[in-house]
Formats: C-alpha cells, structure tokens, sequence
C-alpha cells in the first residue's frame, strides 16, 4: 500500500511541474507577442515594393531595347514591344540557421524506458546596413523573371520576310519558344 501512496505523490509532482512548464511557456510567448515592431520588418516590405519597382522597371527597359534594335532592322518601321512576365523573378536571401537536439531518457515505475529527443530549428534573415542606416536583406542569389510572351506590333509586320526576321531576333535574345512570339502588322495612321 505504501508503494501506491508513493507513486501516486510522484504522479503529483510531475504534474505540478508539466503545469508549471506549460505555464512558463504561456508567459514567454506573451512576452514575445508584446514586443513593438521591429524596424527590419518595415524595412522588408519596402525592400519588396523596391524589388517590385524594379522588376518593372527591367522589362520597361527590355522592352525600350528591343523596339530600338528592331526598329533598325530592315522592312521593320515604326515598332512597339510589350513582353509579359510568366514570374516575377526571386530573390533568395542569407539565413541564419540554428538546430539544436535534446535527448531525455525516462524511466517509469515498471523498468520500461523510453528515449525522448526533441528537434529544433530556428532560422532568421540577415541584414546588411545601408549607407543611410537602414538595412536590407543580404541576397545570396537574384532569379531573373520568367518571360511568358513577347509581342512586336511593327509596321512591316504583314511581311512575312519581315516578320521571320523579328521572331529570329528574338528567339536570338530571350530563352522564349517560338509559339510565344507574336508579330502583327501596326495600324497605318
């Protein structure tokens, strides 16, 4: 009868610690919440509304390029270039990352053991600083966009020789499929 009273007080006492435990953890992550904003977190969304400016920007200046190289091609004429973008590109960024492994090793009252490993993993951005004291996140690798389409609207583009030459010049400069080529005649004014 003795071993019950014992055992039963053992029990008692693991649960006043797993209560204890549980209520440590509630308190740390209230602790965690309560925090204010950290200004990197500000700094990240404008990072993404610049990358997104600046992606824009690429295909604008892709598209400038094109309508300037084909508008010397012969037969060509007056030509406008819209490209479309199947993805926007990606920026993978530097993280820091920390695991860490517990062990417990736990006997119960009948002789049965059991081995209890915990995993953790813990990973966070790096920044780097900025001439201007503000910081971004270290970009360890920049995806350039997926293009989907290109269209050339030219005035020579009711050719076929003419519009054989602005397909091949594409094909020569954007990892594109022939099918996503558009070249249609432009509208006489």
């Amino acid at each position: 009868m003795k071993e019950w009273k014992d055992i039963s007080k053992l029990l008692e006492k693991l649960k006043k610690k797993e209560n204890l435990f549980i209520l440590i953890l509630v308190g740390m992550i209230l602790m965690v919440i309560s925090f204010p904003v950290d200004k990197k977190e500000s700094t990240l969304a404008e990072t993404v509304v610049e990358t997104q400016k600046e992606e824009t920007n690429q295909v604008e200046q892709l598209e400038q390029r094109l309508e300037q190289i084909l508008s010397k091609v012969d037969g060509v004429g007056d030509v406008q270039v819209m490209i479309t973008l199947k993805s926007e590109g990606e920026k993978i960024v530097e993280k820091d990352t920390e695991s860490t492994e517990n062990t417990t090793n736990e006997t119960d009252s009948q002789g049965g053991e059991r081995k209890i490993t915990d995993y953790s993993k813990k990973e966070s951005t790096v920044f780097v600083e900025r001439e201007n004291g503000g910081s971004e996140p270290y970009v360890t690798k920049e995806m350039e966009p997926e293009i989907e389409g290109i269209l050339v609207i030219a005035q020579g583009g009711d050719k076929p020789s003419v519009a054989k030459n602005i397909s091949e010049a594409v094909l020569a400069l954007f990892p594109i499929d022939a099918h996503k080529i558009k070249v249609m005649k432009s509208v006489s004014e």
